[in-house]
């Protein structure tokens, strides 16, 4: 669900710091997800995985692991059609600042969605790029944002097709 009119490319990308680029589509997580989530990262505690014992915490039911909403920043970004045009390779880079500004509480399932700026956009030579997008996740039927995250891609050019 790309908002941008015109066609995101790296070779342009330093005057688009600043600017709104898009809003992916909706996710859908429910309690299944969560547990494997929970499952993989070790990390399966009673408050996310364990419907039961989330009914008796101040938040009436198990809640999103924070991490798990963070982790789809990378399908949020692509989703979005932000992968530059003449952009391929792309590369983790890592995040800068990333918090966890409210609970979501998993219920029926719950659908996260992100609105993506671009706040840098540095040349590194031969073509190469480091970007910092700002992920505001949302949840729906919950007013904010849930997560803020600053998240950085190093990106390099596309061959140059014969």
């Amino acid at each position: 669900m790309n908002t941008t009119v015109e066609p995101f490319l790296l070779s342009t990308a330093e005057t688009r710091v600043g600017e709104r680029l898009g809003t992916s589509d909706w996710v859908f997580i429910d309690q299944t997800q969560v547990n494997v989530f929970g499952e993989v990262t070790r990390w399966r505690t009673p408050g996310h995985c364990e419907p039961e014992h989330g009914k008796t915490t101040p938040y009436g039911g198990t809640i999103i692991h924070g991490f798990h909403a963070v982790a789809l920043l990378s399908h949020f970004y692509r989703d979005a059609g932000l992968w530059p045009q003449d952009g391929s390779y792309p590369l983790n880079y890592g995040l800068d600042k990333v918090r966890i500004l409210q609970p979501v509480v998993i219920g029926d399932g719950v659908r996260l969605r992100s609105h993506i700026t671009l706040l840098e956009a540095s040349a590194k030579g031969n073509g190469e790029y480091l970007l910092k997008n700002a992920h505001e996740i949302e949840a729906e039927g919950i007013a904010g944002s849930i997560v803020y995250a600053e998240y950085l891609t190093y990106w390099y050019l596309k061959a140059q097709e014969a």
